[in-house]
């Protein structure tokens, strides 16, 4: 479709007798902030390494823009693989320009952006260090700046937040608030939840090489709803009345978020009884301060779809030329052929 710059169909690899990917199809709208998430092993890291060219599928395709995903159009893409890879004695600037370049970015634009990230993550004064001079943190953002510096239309992050701080992880969140408002369309492949839950609009959630669920967040939540509500009251409640009276089947105490004061209870409705009924029982022992649906949080929803499938995940081998092609930079290959590979 033209509003998706991501095409995803049924998409296949194996290696050896090992399943990465199968029959995976989704898309990706054209402006979206998506997570891409998954069990270690679940073929997350393989579905990337196809969408850049980078690793040809058994069976399917993966468009961009309507073009076969291939080296042809990498400059449509900026990818930050979780296997980091830097040229520990190139300088800060230097770097950036070179991974810009070979993304066929052109060398004063190049210097125009790279100024602007620079000053945003604070990395000005260090543009003629080198990179191994530089403090794991920072290290990181001339990762980033690199992978963005070109201008992609589609971002690609994997474990963007892996060592960063509270306070570089929330600029990092500004950054990618900032590249949506213009419209770029953001893949974030992460375990940080809470983060994938404020930032995204929609999931993919991969398993054992299948695609468990595509959607938007909240209509996950709303599916995965199992009817428990929230209830606050001002002073106690005596639990047996409402539970006597079949309106409610089951309450049970909860712990109160901080700012609200008052006492939390989770509970579950009778069948054929409405919220008012609820209210007015509840209004006979004590004033309602807050009261809503309970919606799954996204962790609960990762481990509900991932918990039904107890197949062994796939172990895919790791093919370290492939770590090497993507960061360029041949010396992460040695150091990924100790890292499990997705």
């Amino acid at each position: 479709m033209e509003n998706n710059i991501l095409e995803i169909r049924q998409l296949r690899k194996f290696f050896g007798d090992k399943r990465a990917l199968n029959d995976v199809t989704f898309s990706v709208e054209r402006g979206s902030i998506t997570g891409l998430l998954g069990p270690n092993g679940a073929g997350k890291t393989t579905l990337l390494r196809i969408i850049n060219g980078i690793m040809v599928a058994d069976a399917g395709e993966a468009l961009i823009n309507g073009r076969e995903a291939s080296l042809e159009t990498t400059g449509l893409v900026g990818y930050m693989p979780e296997e980091r890879g830097l040229y520990d004695k190139m300088r800060v600037e230097e770097q950036i320009l070179y991974f810009g370049q070979l993304k066929g970015g052109d060398k004063r634009r190049l210097r125009e952006v790279m100024g602007e990230y620079l000053e945003l993550f604070n990395l000005s004064a260090d543009r003629r260090r080198r990179v191994k001079e530089l403090s794991k943190g920072n290290q990181q953002k001339v990762q980033i700046i690199a992978t963005l510096v070109h201008e992609p239309e589609l971002v690609i992050l994997d474990e963007p937040f892996s060592g960063f701080d509270p306070i570089n992880g929330a600029l990092l969140q500004e950054l990618i608030a900032r590249l949506h408002d213009r419209g770029t369309t953001i893949m974030l492949s992460s375990h940080n939840m809470p983060a994938i839950e404020e930032m995204c609009s929609d999931i993919a959630l991969i398993d054992h090489g299948n695609l468990l669920v595509k959607d938007s967040i909240e209509n996950i939540k709303e599916s995965n709803k199992d009817n428990t509500l929230i209830l606050t009251t001002r002073t106690p409640l005596a639990t047996e009345p409402l539970l006597a009276t079949g309106i409610v089947t089951e309450i049970h105490p909860v712990k109160s978020l901080n700012w609200r004061k008052g006492h939390a209870y989770s509970l579950r409705k009778g069948d054929g009884h409405s919220n008012m009924d609820l209210l007015d029982a509840v209004a006979f022992q004590s004033d309602v301060i807050h009261f809503e649906e309970a919606l799954p949080s996204l962790t609960d929803i990762f481990i509900r779809y991932t918990s039904r499938h107890p197949d062994t995940p796939a172990e895919v081998a790791d093919d370290a030329r492939h770590t090497a092609n993507v960061t360029g930079n041949p010396d992460a290959a040695k150091e990924s052929t100790n890292t499990p590979n997705e």
